[in-house]
């Protein structure tokens, strides 16, 4: 079962109340969509989004009623939703940029280690190629920097070069596959000694090569987050990894554009990560968009 990262903190920065337009970004398994929606009956109104049409699918059967829409889009691409709906702007924006846990249950979908599913990894997959069309044909090159780049993988060079080793006795269609390959690459002592799984950084970096995710992520916020939220109104953006914090701490330090409601990140207690592991790596950041500055004419 999905289990919300950051609930009560991201509930208590939202600043929630009846009669707010609020945007899920990324609805995922529904559990932060569902508690949002409570808080803004009577006279709220829920848009989430979601490029996952499997996860939509799902979010429909928890978020019902016709307070809600559900729509099948990234994030970067809420100011076309906003006017298809004929809304001018949000008054809340949630953007939560980890894998749900169905995702990662799901055999069919590769996003997670121990599957002989196809290697997939698309978050929408009538679109773009698989990770294993993608390891098929990248050159060892390429996929060392997409594994150093997208993953901060240390071994980034010797396991790109074991993958197109492997990939000429047999292709690599499966997430076990890809782990041996990694596997085989590691020295032992790295292996013996890592607290998480090996292959964690190299499968971030595929998924995000895979689905563009650093993209869309700095697209939006550049443009479609700031664009589409109310001045006075609230953008909080929940991270699981260094790449995509960055990116945020950057755009909020923009104090022309944000103000921060936290010095630091907020990170999940020690009770959560107890009960859900997965949550050890999340920070939440959110900010208050400015209103526009205003150059008054000079007197002639």
């Amino acid at each position: 079962m999905h289990i919300p990262v950051l609930l009560r903190e991201t509930l208590e920065a939202l600043d929630l109340h009846s009669g707010l337009t609020v945007v899920d970004g990324t609805v995922g398994g529904g559990g932060h969509s569902r508690k949002i929606l409570e808080r803004i009956q009577p006279d709220g109104i829920l848009i989430g989004l979601d490029r996952d049409p499997l996860m939509l699918q799902h979010t429909a059967t928890v978020v019902t009623g016709e307070r809600s829409h559900l729509c099948h889009a990234s994030y970067r691409d809420l100011p076309k939703v906003l006017r298809e709906l004929q809304f001018e702007a949000a008054d809340r924006i949630l953007v939560d940029l980890g894998l749900s846990s169905d995702q990662l249950a799901d055999r069919e979908r590769g996003f997670g280690f121990s599957t002989s599913g196809p290697l997939d990894m698309r978050f929408d997959v009538s679109q773009g190629e698989s990770a294993a069309e993608l390891l098929s044909h990248a050159t060892s090159e390429q996929l060392a920097t997409i594994f150093h780049e997208f993953g901060e993988e240390r071994f980034s060079r010797p396991i790109a070069e074991q993958i197109v080793t492997q990939r000429r006795g047999s292709p690599i269609r499966t997430a076990s596959d890809l782990v041996a390959a990694i596997d085989s690459a590691l020295p032992a002592s790295i292996k013996r000694e890592a607290r998480k799984e090996p292959a964690t950084r190299v499968f971030q970096a595929l998924r995000i090569a895979v689905n563009r995710e650093l993209e869309h992520l700095e697209h939006a916020l550049k443009n479609s987050l700031y664009e589409s939220l109310r001045p006075g109104g609230r953008l909080v953006v929940i991270t699981f990894h260094s790449l995509e914090d960055r990116l945020v701490k950057h755009a909020f330090r923009d104090e022309t554009r944000w103000q921060c409601l936290h010095k630091k990140p907020m990170a999940p207690s020690p009770q959560e990560i107890r009960i859900n592991p997965r949550s050890r790596s999340a920070k939440l950041r959110a900010a208050i968009k400015l209103p526009p500055i205003t150059v008054s004419a000079s007197p002639k």
